[in-house]
Protein backbone atom coordinates (compact mmCIF):
# COMPACT_ATOMS: atom_id res chain seq x y z
CA UNK A 1 0.00 0.00 0.00
CA UNK A 2 1.19 3.31 -0.90
CA UNK A 3 2.32 5.34 2.04
CA UNK A 4 1.64 9.58 1.40
CA UNK A 5 1.88 13.28 3.16
CA UNK A 6 0.90 16.15 2.09
CA UNK A 7 3.03 19.12 2.44
CA UNK A 8 1.59 22.39 2.96
CA UNK A 9 2.70 25.90 4.59
CA UNK A 10 1.73 29.02 6.28
CA UNK A 11 1.45 31.06 3.26
CA UNK A 12 2.68 31.94 -0.35
CA UNK A 13 6.40 30.98 -1.35
CA UNK A 14 7.33 29.75 1.76
CA UNK A 15 9.41 27.11 -0.17
CA UNK A 16 6.68 24.23 -0.39
CA UNK A 17 8.78 23.09 -3.45
CA UNK A 18 12.12 23.61 -2.16
CA UNK A 19 11.45 21.15 0.71
CA UNK A 20 9.37 18.73 -1.27
CA UNK A 21 12.42 18.02 -3.89
CA UNK A 22 14.72 17.87 -0.83
CA UNK A 23 12.45 15.26 0.71
CA UNK A 24 11.40 13.30 -2.92
CA UNK A 25 15.09 13.48 -3.56
CA UNK A 26 16.38 12.28 -0.51
CA UNK A 27 14.00 9.38 -0.36
CA UNK A 28 14.70 8.35 -3.58
CA UNK A 29 18.61 8.37 -3.22
CA UNK A 30 18.16 6.11 -0.16
CA UNK A 31 16.47 3.72 -2.70
CA UNK A 32 12.70 4.48 -2.11
CA UNK A 33 10.19 4.62 -5.02
CA UNK A 34 8.76 7.90 -3.82
CA UNK A 35 7.12 10.26 -6.39
CA UNK A 36 4.96 13.80 -6.58
CA UNK A 37 2.04 15.28 -6.86
CA UNK A 38 0.56 18.68 -7.21
CA UNK A 39 -3.15 19.05 -8.03
CA UNK A 40 -2.89 22.53 -9.26
CA UNK A 41 -0.70 25.07 -10.29
CA UNK A 42 -0.93 28.77 -11.39
CA UNK A 43 1.72 30.52 -13.03
CA UNK A 44 2.65 27.82 -15.18
CA UNK A 45 5.83 28.53 -17.49
CA UNK A 46 5.40 29.01 -21.40
CA UNK A 47 8.59 26.95 -22.99
CA UNK A 48 8.19 26.14 -26.81
CA UNK A 49 4.76 28.00 -26.86
CA UNK A 50 3.57 24.92 -24.15
CA UNK A 51 2.82 25.12 -20.45
CA UNK A 52 5.10 23.68 -18.28
CA UNK A 53 4.61 22.81 -14.75
CA UNK A 54 7.56 24.77 -13.35
CA UNK A 55 7.03 23.21 -9.69
CA UNK A 56 6.60 19.40 -11.11
CA UNK A 57 9.29 19.48 -13.14
CA UNK A 58 11.91 20.97 -10.35
CA UNK A 59 11.06 18.73 -8.21
CA UNK A 60 10.99 15.62 -11.06
CA UNK A 61 14.68 17.23 -12.45
CA UNK A 62 16.40 17.24 -8.93
CA UNK A 63 15.46 14.03 -8.11
CA UNK A 64 16.25 12.49 -10.98
CA UNK A 65 12.70 11.77 -11.96
CA UNK A 66 12.52 11.48 -16.29
CA UNK A 67 8.82 12.26 -16.45
CA UNK A 68 6.94 14.39 -17.85
CA UNK A 69 5.80 16.93 -15.35
CA UNK A 70 2.66 18.05 -16.75
CA UNK A 71 1.91 14.44 -16.03
CA UNK A 72 1.89 15.10 -12.61
CA UNK A 73 -0.39 17.85 -12.21
CA UNK A 74 -4.13 18.10 -12.45
CA UNK A 75 -4.44 21.48 -13.16
CA UNK A 76 -1.91 23.84 -14.77
CA UNK A 77 -3.08 27.33 -15.71
CA UNK A 78 -0.74 30.30 -17.28
CA UNK A 79 -1.71 33.31 -14.49
CA UNK A 80 0.20 33.78 -11.36
CA UNK A 81 -2.97 34.44 -9.21
CA UNK A 82 -4.72 31.91 -6.99
CA UNK A 83 -6.01 29.20 -8.28
CA UNK A 84 -9.37 29.74 -7.87
CA UNK A 85 -9.03 33.04 -10.13
CA UNK A 86 -6.73 31.23 -12.94
CA UNK A 87 -9.13 28.30 -13.25
CA UNK A 88 -11.85 31.52 -14.22
CA UNK A 89 -9.79 33.25 -16.36
CA UNK A 90 -9.27 29.94 -18.56
CA UNK A 91 -12.49 28.84 -18.11
CA UNK A 92 -11.24 25.22 -16.92
CA UNK A 93 -12.78 24.53 -13.19
CA UNK A 94 -11.22 22.72 -11.05
CA UNK A 95 -12.75 19.29 -10.10
CA UNK A 96 -12.04 17.56 -7.25
CA UNK A 97 -12.90 14.06 -9.40
CA UNK A 98 -10.17 14.79 -11.36
CA UNK A 99 -7.44 15.06 -8.94
CA UNK A 100 -8.77 12.05 -6.97
CA UNK A 101 -8.49 10.39 -10.25
CA UNK A 102 -4.66 11.50 -11.29
CA UNK A 103 -3.86 10.80 -7.26
CA UNK A 104 -4.70 7.24 -7.54
CA UNK A 105 -2.93 6.54 -10.72
CA UNK A 106 -0.07 8.20 -9.54
CA UNK A 107 -0.24 5.89 -6.19
CA UNK A 108 -0.31 2.90 -8.27
CA UNK A 109 3.24 3.74 -9.45
CA UNK A 110 5.01 4.20 -6.17
CA UNK A 111 5.73 3.44 -2.48
CA UNK A 112 5.70 6.33 -1.47
CA UNK A 113 3.88 10.06 -2.47
CA UNK A 114 4.47 13.62 -1.73
CA UNK A 115 1.58 15.57 -2.37
CA UNK A 116 2.04 19.65 -2.85
CA UNK A 117 -0.31 22.06 -2.08
CA UNK A 118 -1.24 25.45 -3.54
CA UNK A 119 -0.09 28.66 -1.92
CA UNK A 120 -1.19 28.46 2.08
CA UNK A 121 -3.77 26.09 3.66
CA UNK A 122 -6.96 28.41 2.85
CA UNK A 123 -5.90 28.53 -0.81
CA UNK A 124 -9.18 28.84 -2.94
CA UNK A 125 -9.31 26.35 -5.64
CA UNK A 126 -13.19 27.29 -6.52
CA UNK A 127 -15.48 29.74 -5.20
CA UNK A 128 -18.25 29.36 -7.33
CA UNK A 129 -21.03 27.23 -6.79
CA UNK A 130 -19.89 24.12 -4.30
CA UNK A 131 -16.96 25.93 -2.58
CA UNK A 132 -13.51 23.74 -2.95
CA UNK A 133 -10.75 25.20 -0.72
CA UNK A 134 -7.17 23.32 -0.02
CA UNK A 135 -8.60 21.58 3.15
CA UNK A 136 -10.95 19.64 1.10
CA UNK A 137 -8.50 18.23 -1.01
CA UNK A 138 -6.28 17.22 1.87
CA UNK A 139 -9.35 15.77 3.35
CA UNK A 140 -10.70 13.86 0.22
CA UNK A 141 -7.00 12.42 -0.33
CA UNK A 142 -7.41 11.16 3.51
CA UNK A 143 -3.88 12.27 3.77
CA UNK A 144 -2.19 13.79 7.09
CA UNK A 145 -0.19 16.75 6.69
CA UNK A 146 3.35 18.81 6.94
CA UNK A 147 3.65 22.56 7.33
CA UNK A 148 6.12 24.44 5.77
CA UNK A 149 7.17 27.80 7.60
CA UNK A 150 9.76 30.47 7.52
CA UNK A 151 12.08 30.14 10.24
CA UNK A 152 11.97 34.06 10.10
CA UNK A 153 10.11 37.26 12.15
CA UNK A 154 6.13 36.62 12.27
CA UNK A 155 6.60 32.57 11.95
CA UNK A 156 5.07 32.14 15.52
CA UNK A 157 1.64 33.70 14.69
CA UNK A 158 1.36 32.39 11.12
CA UNK A 159 2.36 28.73 12.06
CA UNK A 160 -0.03 28.50 14.77
CA UNK A 161 -3.05 30.16 12.88
CA UNK A 162 -2.11 27.55 10.30
CA UNK A 163 -2.06 24.55 13.03
CA UNK A 164 -5.38 25.62 14.64
CA UNK A 165 -7.30 26.16 11.12
CA UNK A 166 -6.16 22.44 10.20
CA UNK A 167 -6.94 21.17 13.58
CA UNK A 168 -10.42 23.13 13.31
CA UNK A 169 -11.00 21.20 9.94
CA UNK A 170 -10.56 17.36 11.53
CA UNK A 171 -6.82 17.37 9.49
CA UNK A 172 -4.11 15.21 11.23
CA UNK A 173 -0.31 17.55 11.24
CA UNK A 174 2.26 14.92 11.84
CA UNK A 175 5.06 17.77 11.63
CA UNK A 176 6.31 21.02 10.70
CA UNK A 177 9.67 22.18 8.88
CA UNK A 178 11.30 25.35 9.32
CA UNK A 179 12.60 26.24 6.00
CA UNK A 180 15.53 29.26 5.68
CA UNK A 181 16.79 28.33 9.02
CA UNK A 182 19.68 29.38 10.44
CA UNK A 183 20.91 28.33 14.27
CA UNK A 184 22.97 31.04 14.88
CA UNK A 185 19.96 33.27 14.77
CA UNK A 186 19.07 33.36 18.32
CA UNK A 187 15.32 34.49 17.29
CA UNK A 188 14.91 31.83 14.98
CA UNK A 189 15.85 28.88 17.73
CA UNK A 190 13.62 30.21 19.82
CA UNK A 191 11.05 30.41 17.17
CA UNK A 192 11.51 26.63 16.96
CA UNK A 193 11.09 26.48 20.59
CA UNK A 194 7.91 28.47 20.57
CA UNK A 195 6.28 27.03 17.76
CA UNK A 196 6.51 23.40 19.24
CA UNK A 197 5.36 24.68 22.42
CA UNK A 198 2.52 26.81 21.31
CA UNK A 199 1.33 24.02 18.97
CA UNK A 200 2.18 20.76 20.52
CA UNK A 201 3.52 19.83 16.85
CA UNK A 202 7.08 18.75 16.34
CA UNK A 203 9.63 20.56 14.14
CA UNK A 204 10.40 17.41 12.17
CA UNK A 205 13.31 18.88 10.05
CA UNK A 206 14.71 22.87 9.99
CA UNK A 207 16.70 23.50 6.28
CA UNK A 208 19.06 25.83 5.28
CA UNK A 209 18.98 27.99 1.97
CA UNK A 210 21.46 26.16 0.60
CA UNK A 211 20.60 22.57 1.55
CA UNK A 212 21.32 19.83 -0.81
CA UNK A 213 19.18 16.81 1.26
CA UNK A 214 17.26 16.18 4.21
CA UNK A 215 17.69 13.93 7.15
CA UNK A 216 15.36 11.08 6.56
CA UNK A 217 14.69 9.95 9.93
CA UNK A 218 11.86 11.50 11.34
CA UNK A 219 10.75 12.65 7.77
CA UNK A 220 9.34 8.93 6.95
CA UNK A 221 7.85 8.34 10.23
CA UNK A 222 5.07 11.12 8.63
CA UNK A 223 4.32 8.99 5.64
CA UNK A 224 1.02 7.27 6.87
Amino acid sequence: MTKGIFITATGTDVGKTYISALIVKSMRESGLNCLYYKPALSGAEVVDGNLVAGDCDYVLKKSGINKNPNDYVSYIFKPAVSPHLASEIENNPIKLDKILSDFERIKSECDYLLVEGAGGIVCPFSLKGDKLLLKDVIKTLELDIVIVAPASLGTINSTVLTVEYARQNGINIRGIILNNFDENDFMQVDNKKQVEELTGVNVIATVKADDKNISLDKILKVFS
